[in-house]
């Protein structure tokens, strides 16, 4: 693991920062769906694909400017609280970037798709278990949350993930992208 962060990294969360700044903005990021939470979101993408690609501290840090964003844009009590908004998606990209990092040697592709699943169902679970424990929905609601929209967030998310990532280090093709030569 990196012990300090590059001129690359500092880039690359900043990037990928202003687009989970702008999917909250323009609620491009919230795809509104006939369920108990109302809206389904791709915000936690960015974070995934940083602390795959980055590694843990700029997965850490793109999260945490989507739950700043979050925070800052929320229309429904639950999310204008920073425990509930803010602190479940510090742990997006680096819960990304462990799985990753275990199963990258194994097999590439396997290794994006888990690591975009499971990030993905990292921001669902903790959101849902904050909003449960802060007594803004029961736990049946959050069961039904979880699993009508957790799951269809988590496919989404890892079909978006995948052709992202694979795009970016050019993962089949003989040549690597430019932006991934140092990777």
């Amino acid at each position: 693991m990196k012990k300090s962060l590059t001129v690359r990294d500092i880039v690359i969360a900043g990037v990928l920062g202003a687009v989970a700044i702008l999917l909250g903005v323009t609620r491009l990021g919230y795809i509104p769906v006939p369920t108990a939470a109302g809206n389904a979101t791709i915000m936690h993408i960015p974070a995934i694909i940083g602390g795959i690609m980055q590694g843990p501290v700029v997965g850490l840090i793109v999260g945490a400017i989507f739950g700043i964003s979050s925070f800052l844009n929320a229309t429904v009590p639950l999310f204008k609280d920073p425990l509930v908004a803010i602190l479940p998606r510090l742990f997006i990209g680096v819960v990304a970037w462990l799985v990753y990092s275990g199963l990258r040697r194994k097999n590439e592709y396997l290794a994006i798709a888990v690591s975009a699943f499971l990030g993905t169902l990292t921001n669902t679970i903790l959101v849902l278990t904050m909003a449960v424990l802060r007594h803004y929905l029961t736990a049946g609601v959050a069961w039904t949350v979880g699993l009508t929209n957790g799951i269809p967030e988590a496919i989404v998310g890892t079909i978006v993930t995948l052709a992202v990532v694979l795009g970016w280090k050019q993962i089949g093709k003989n040549k690597k992208s430019k932006i991934s030569e140092d990777l």
